[in-house]
């Protein structure tokens, strides 16, 4: 798994919105904000719309904002639907399998599917509101 600029953006621009939580926020804001170029936003910002993530209104006073609650914003969720599958390797994927002609008695596939799943249980328990408060990066989380 590798998160690209793409799953980073997306993030960015949804804590800028959830820092402004109740409000409007022009995407010349969010871009200034999140440092990512207004063409790319849009495009996430489309996306995060598409996936319930967002809500927009057009016009002069326009704008973006949360359409569901930092608290039910759940990272691994976004991170799938903008990056796929959230496992480093294809063989050990739930929703992507891939075979591999070394699979029987591979002694790597378990570790990669260690990694898959504390990488999965972290993001699945981390929050937007986890983020906003601070706290998107606690290892207690994976008790």
């Amino acid at each position: 798994m590798k998160i690209s600029s793409r799953g980073e953006y997306a993030l960015r621009a949804l804590i800028c919105l959830g820092k402004n939580e109740h409000d409007l926020t022009s995407i010349g804001d969010i871009s200034d904000q999140t440092l990512v170029p207004i063409n790319y936003l849009e495009q996430l910002l489309l996306q995060l719309k598409r996936n319930g993530y967002v809500q927009s209104k057009r016009g002069v006073n326009g704008g973006y904002k949360l359409s569901k609650d930092p608290s039910e914003i759940i990272i691994g969720e976004v991170i799938r639907n903008l990056e796929g599958p959230l496992a480093p390797m294809g063989c050990v994927s739930i929703t992507s399998y891939e075979s591999c002609p070394l699979e029987e008695g591979c002694q790597l596939k378990p570790l990669w599917a260690l990694v898959r799943d504390t990488v999965a249980k972290l993001l699945d328990r981390t929050t937007l509101k986890d983020l906003l408060d601070g706290n998107g990066y606690a290892l207690d989380k994976l008790v």
